[in-house]
């Protein structure tokens, strides 16, 4: 009972502490890391000194020990105010799944701190969003080390982590399809290329990175040669894709949120009637309000479906992400029709909002990835062909 108590008590300090960083940094900051494409480091360094970055961290090196539901309304949370902090955020959570499992104690320690933040390094030029193919080598070497080589397409927080989860071809060729490595962000032969530029997420900062000749000690390998897809998909995946719903969740509800204050708040001056007497506008919010409460209850069943080892729950986490990609885009699209001109200016943040909603649908597992990912385990085929493994 005690035990239960403290961690309820953790969980309600971590969200006062998670409001007051929002409302402090992250919230003010959100229109210049857009307008600017900076990376969002004021608001990083606030959740870092608030103890968030460690939330999902073991109480043994530290961490808060929280798992995917607490880190979901983190995220939730973030992505209302501002994309660019909570997809940042997310890959670090994402990341740390994976470092948790197989990684060295020290860094582990140095997450729970607040003091490291990590991402995923996975997309690369040569098999794009297909993230279970990697192009990149890793090669032995005689004084035990490990050259990497590869040219990774979208790395998020690149040049700004500091470390990254790896993936490479494995060093034995039949070993499996893929290894994963903890790559420091000061790696010798490592570098980051040009800036981000992109729709929406601006801040992000995600961008290329190249491993050219790059040497890790073999001891930075995370699980066994070729086990890295084994990994991706046990580790990795579920989080990144719960917490990519979580993250559309908060970008579509704060739209409607926002579609609601400004229909309740706005008149007519030759009628005197507001937007909101409108019964077809009622309508049409009430709509996008249906769709984002069904995203909600989804995604609240599949965090239960994985806590309680339910059968349909890896089914739920790749049905989560196909689904909220796709309510976050048709939501967000509808608040800004629905507020009309003053949504497409910047005061709103719809616009804003709208465009940060593009990009769940091109992250991988993309949704006609995740779509297929879906059909294959209805009718009883394996996720991948044997040929991508």
């Amino acid at each position: 009972m005690t035990a239960s108590v403290d961690n309820a008590q953790t969980a309600t300090d971590s969200t006062d502490t998670l409001g007051t960083v929002i409302d402090d940094v992250i919230r003010p900051q959100a229109p210049i890391v857009d307008r600017d494409g900076a990376f969002p480091r004021p608001g990083v360094d606030a959740l870092a000194a608030a103890g968030l970055l460690g939330l999902a961290s073991s109480p043994e090196v530290g961490g808060a020990g929280h798992g995917m539901r607490a880190v979901a309304e983190v995220i939730e949370r973030l992505a209302a105010e501002c994309g660019s902090t909570a997809m940042v955020v997310l890959m670090h959570y994402a990341a740390t799944a994976v470092i948790e499992a197989h990684g060295p104690r020290d860094v582990r320690a140095a997450i729970a701190a607040g003091d490291h933040l990590t991402t995923l390094a996975f997309s690369e030029y040569g098999s794009r969003s297909h993230f279970w193919s990697p192009t990149g080598t890793a090669t032995a070497a005689d004084d035990d080390t490990v050259r990497l080589d590869a040219r990774k397409s979208w790395v998020t927080a690149a040049g700004e982590a500091n470390s990254y989860v790896w993936s490479s071809l494995p060093l034995t060729p039949d070993a499996g399809p893929m290894t994963l490595w903890l790559v420091p962000s000061d790696s010798a032969g490592l570098s980051v290329a040009g800036d981000f530029d992109g729709l929406g997420l601006r801040g992000n900062g995600s961008r290329p990175m190249t491993a050219d000749g790059l040497r890790v000690p073999s001891t930075a390998r995370m699980a066994a040669d070729g086990a890295g897809l084994d990994t991706a998909l046990g580790a990795v995946l579920p989080w990144f894709l719960v917490l990519n719903a979580a993250f559309c969740l908060g970008l579509a509800d704060s739209a409607v949120a926002e579609a609601g204050r400004h229909l309740t708040r706005t008149t007519l001056a030759h009628t005197g009637a507001a937007l909101r007497d409108a019964p077809v506008t009622r309508r049409d919010l009430a709509r996008l309000m249906i769709r984002t409460d069904a995203l909600r209850a989804f995604l609240g069943d599949t965090l239960t479906a994985l806590e309680t080892g339910r059968d349909d729950a890896m089914l739920r986490v790749l049905q989560v992400k196909a689904l909220a990609g796709e309510t976050v885009a048709d939501v967000t699209d509808g608040a800004l029709q629905l507020c009309g001109g003053s949504a497409f200016r910047k005061e709103l943040g719809l616009e804003r909002r709208f465009r940060d909603a593009r990009a769940a649908r091109v992250m991988a597992p993309t949704t006609d990835a995740l779509h297929d990912f879906v059909g294959r385990v209805a009718t009883g085929l394996p996720l991948l062909d044997e040929a991508n493994r």
